[in-house]
């Protein structure tokens, strides 16, 4: 089944590298995949984690805080979008979904192995929060600021709320800053990770513009 030279240069380049392999039949192979026509390889690497104690925003575009996201491929699209704007990682609130769930690795298109990776209770991360003084903004239907009308401070933490419910009442209240993204069609809310991905790129636009202005100015200065 592996066909391809640069799979095939892959298998070899990880064997230099000491990793064990295991040369199976195309049947057995289809039996253990839960993808329709596979195309013959597989691996079985180990989980990343890191400890919220261990995150320090720097100089990266953003963190994204999750608060019990359910759905893999909501997830998996959301590591997609991070990595695409820069994002350095994800926080996982509450009882989220598995990010190393097939559907999230699907969706994510191997986005997972870029973003950095944290589980942590609500108590957990408004505790570092605080202690660090990061900022947080959140999202609400409710809330009286659209999202393009804020110049945004790098780093920060976007905080989204579940699929069903957005972020409660408490989680809201916790933000520095509600913003909303406004809607004038029938239905009453984004899908969780269009939602994610529409903030992200504002943020990164933003930063884009800034570094082009401060460019621009840089070259005004030498002109002077």
């Amino acid at each position: 089944m592996l066909q391809s030279a640069f799979a095939r240069e892959l298998v070899y380049t990880q064997r230099q590298h000491g990793v064990a392999y295991l040369e199976v039949s195309e049947d057995v192979f289809k039996s253990v995949s839960q993808k329709d026509g596979p195309q013959g390889l597989a691996a079985v690497v180990h989980q990343r984690w890191e400890s919220l104690d261990t995150v320090r925003l720097q100089h990266e575009l953003s963190w994204v805080a999750l608060d019990a996201v359910q759905d893999p491929g909501n997830l998996g699209t959301i590591l997609r979008t991070c990595d695409a704007v820069g994002n350095a990682g994800v926080i996982l609130l509450g009882p989220s979904t598995d990010p190393y769930d097939p559907g999230a690795i699907r969706a994510s298109m191997g986005a997972i192995f870029a973003q950095r990776l944290v589980r942590a209770s609500l108590e957990e991360f408004v505790a570092w929060k605080e202690r660090h003084g990061y900022p947080v903004v959140g999202t609400s239907g409710q809330a009286a600021t659209d999202y393009q009308a804020v110049q945004y401070p790098v780093p920060m933490i976007v905080w989204m709320g579940s699929e069903r419910q957005g972020l409660s009442e408490e989680q809201q209240a916790l933000c520095d800053l509600l913003i909303c993204i406004p809607m004038v069609g029938r239905s009453d809310s984004l899908n969780l990770a269009v939602a994610t991905a529409v903030m992200l790129y504002e943020l990164f636009n933003q930063q884009r513009n800034r570094r082009a202005n401060g460019i621009l100015q840089s070259l005004r200065d030498t002109e002077h």
